[in-house]
């Protein structure tokens, strides 16, 4: 019992001897002293901080630095706010750019620095579009500038033609083609107006050789050639009278083949240009005979077989020019 008496004592006495709490006003005062210790530490921490490091510049302020377009002297203060969008904003939004759109690339609505190659076909549609509409246009004005006239004597020319039907008005181009079924033949003649088609139509019936022609208006528009392949001078006038333009060439057929058959049933040749590829199935040929009279024959002799296949024949519009004289080389 006494033992535990003895515990009992110095039980109570340790507990006298603890030390009791501070008073509220103590505590409030170590708290502040604390807080102010913190505080003189975060201020020295960024002292030694570079308020020009890359972390602290936005992107666009450097580029507008990089470019002289944003004043060089710019600089964001330490202690700035920093501001942090929420993912969904760039997910409904997205960052907004210096151009005022919100795209993250290119001004061209690109992303990812990914070329917009939607956008770009569809830029390069629109103009495809647009020059079909224009062509379509133009080539509407120009078969309302057009007529036919079918049932052409064989010995009519193009310029006869041409002089006749040029008493109504301007005229553009005269085209005569020649039928395979027929000794007789038809052409495309284009006016400047379609004043000129109109009045060109009282020519119907009228005789042209030893045939009354019929003139209607055209439903198609005459091909136009390449100005570089027309006659440049009164020599290569007189030259294109005197040539035909042949196609459904069988390519089975030689260069010799064409002249020979020209030559037994027309006349004489000076000239000729016979071509041909891989991609065509058939070949052409321009012809160029000594004599005009030479050319009108071989206008008739469309729809006669060469080979396995029937040659057309017509009027040639470009003069069969000689190959330029090489230069020899040193």
């Amino acid at each position: 019992m006494a033992a535990v008496a003895e515990k009992a004592i110095a039980s109570d006495e340790q507990l006298l001897h603890r030390k009791s709490p501070p008073p509220p006003a103590a505590l409030a005062e170590e708290t502040d002293r604390d807080y102010k210790r913190d505080v003189k530490r975060l201020v020295d921490l960024l002292s030694k901080l570079n308020p020009f490091a890359k972390e602290f510049v936005p992107s666009s302020h450097a580029s507008a630095a990089a470019d002289g377009h944003g004043k060089s002297d710019s600089q964001l203060s330490a202690d700035a706010p920093i501001f942090v969008a929420s993912s969904d904003y760039y997910y409904n939004y997205g960052p907004i750019s210096n151009s005022g759109s919100r795209n993250d690339s290119s001004s061209d609505g690109s992303s990812n620095n990914q070329p917009n190659r939607r956008r770009r076909n569809g830029s390069s549609q629109g103009k495809k579009r647009l020059n079909n509409r224009l062509r379509g246009a133009k080539r509407e004005d120009s078969i309302k500038r057009t007529v036919y006239v079918s049932d052409i004597d064989r010995f009519v020319t193009e310029e006869k033609l041409a002089e006749i039907f040029s008493t109504f008005g301007t005229v553009v181009d005269c085209r005569i083609c020649g039928d395979t079924n027929s000794n007789l033949r038809f052409a495309f003649i284009e006016f400047y107006n379609e004043d000129g088609a109109r009045a060109a139509l009282n020519l119907g019936g009228t005789v042209l050789g030893y045939y009354p022609v019929r003139v209607l208006p055209s439903k198609t528009a005459i091909l136009p050639v390449n100005p570089e392949f027309l006659p440049r001078s009164e020599n290569e006038k007189e030259m294109v009278v005197r040539t035909v333009y042949c196609t459904n060439i069988d390519k089975k057929v030689t260069e010799t083949d064409v002249k020979s058959f020209f030559e037994q049933l027309c006349g004489e040749i000076s000239r000729m240009r016979f071509l041909g590829d891989s991609v065509h199935s058939t070949c052409i040929a321009f012809v160029e005979f000594v004599w005009a009279e030479s050319a009108i024959v071989a206008l008739s002799c469309s729809g006669r077989i060469l080979g396995d296949l029937p040659v057309r024949v017509s009027p040639s519009k470009t003069p069969v020019r000689p190959h330029p004289a090489r230069t020899a080389s040193n």
